[in-house]
């Protein structure tokens, strides 16, 4: 425990037999529990990991953590409505089983994904054990030991101190960050947290794909976590959901780790492509949840405007372009229209993106 907080670390793992048990063995002493969710790993990872398990013979059961039932009560009907959805979305996740036979007292549980549903499904199964168990702060650190595990206390303390909803570590702004990150990543990173900040609303977000991360109990029952994103683009999905839900976030400053072992499983080159169409969808998805159908703000009018002024200029601008290269000459009425909706679309997209930052500079603490 933490400040007489409960905490538990979520590690996705898939082929990583050779890391998996740096990662146990490194693990703080004041993590109570180790979620180690196996995506149907080819390897040797189950082994490993059982191994401790029955090796362990200390007993961690904690009345602060496990399922609390809540009884029938006069003014209690919308906790029990919620309690019985999450028993019910249960459905909606990966399917998968616990191996351990008694989780309540052992400090390592181990989850089997019964079929491989990716990085972000694997998290989402970790998250969704540790709401049902009331863990009051959950990290995230990946299986292949590229997170140094005495950095965890920082991430987690804004948490458990301050009420803050979600901790991301942030690479990027560590000194190292150019000489130690491979410089293709380093590019794909900054691409995608560029695009990140226009989806999501957190603009002074940065080094959205790291995995290093802590999110509160209150964050954790605002998302429907079986809707997270299943694979890479999990970390930019999960920032889009938790600001619809108006939840606070802070990044904390973490130092790059490569070459310590490790063998990456994502191809950048598909990656940043399916991700980037991930983040288009979803800034959409958020000007309409968040300010249309909960609460109604101008910016979402500013947007629509822009984006609509801006399509109908494409045929006026295709027209300049074809004329440029032709001896027709452009009417001065063509060239009136098209300035005029360039200048309009460019004013209401940056009165738009002016009014997203102002309302969201709360939520960045």
């Amino acid at each position: 425990m933490l400040f007489d907080n409960t905490i538990a670390v979520v590690v996705p793992a898939y082929n990583e037999e050779t890391q998996i048990e740096h990662v146990i063995k490194t693990m703080p002493e004041f993590v109570d529990r180790i979620i180690i969710v196996n995506d149907c790993s080819k390897d040797n990872t189950v082994s490993v990991v059982k191994d401790y398990i029955y090796k362990d013979n200390k007993d961690y059961s904690n009345d602060r953590i496990g399922k609390k039932r809540i009884t029938k009560g006069r003014f209690n009907e919308a906790e029990l409505v919620l309690q019985k959805n999450d028993e019910d979305e249960i459905k909606r996740f990966t399917p998968f089983s616990i191996v351990n036979t008694t989780p309540e007292n052992n400090r390592i549980i181990l989850i089997n994904h019964l079929q491989n549903g990716g990085v972000g499904a694997a998290i989402a199964t970790g998250y969704k054990w540790c709401k049902d168990n009331n863990i009051n702060c959950t990290a995230v650190m990946a299986g292949d030991g590229q997170m140094d595990p005495d950095e965890l206390e920082s991430i987690c303390l804004p948490v458990v101190n301050e009420n803050v909803d979600y901790v991301k570590g942030n690479r990027l702004i560590h000194r190292s960050a150019r000489l130690v990150i491979p410089k293709q990543r380093f590019l794909g990173n900054s691409i995608l947290s560029i695009l990140t900040k226009f989806a999501s609303g957190y603009w002074r977000v940065s080094d959205t794909q790291t995995g290093y991360t802590a999110i509160s109990l209150n964050a954790l029952k605002s998302v429907e976590l079986y809707k997270i994103y299943p694979r890479y683009g999990m970390p930019n999905d999960l920032l889009v959901k938790l600001n619809i839900a108006s939840c606070t976030l802070r990044e904390i400053e973490i130092k790059p780790v490569y070459r310590v072992g490790e063998q990456s499983k994502m191809n950048v080159r598909k990656v940043i492509p399916r991700i980037s169409w991930l983040l288009f969808t979803s800034f959409f998805k958020r000007l309409w949840k968040k300010y249309f159908i909960r609460n109604f703000h101008p910016l979402f009018l500013f947007y629509v405007l822009g984006i609509v002024l801006m399509l109908c200029n494409i045929p006026f601008l295709v027209q300049i372009i074809l004329n440029w290269f032709t001896p027709a000459v452009t009417p001065n009425s063509f060239l009136i229209i098209f300035i005029f909706l360039f200048i309009s679309s460019f004013q209401s997209l940056l009165f738009a993106m002016w009014m997203d930052i102002q309302d969201n500079e709360r939520l960045y603490k």
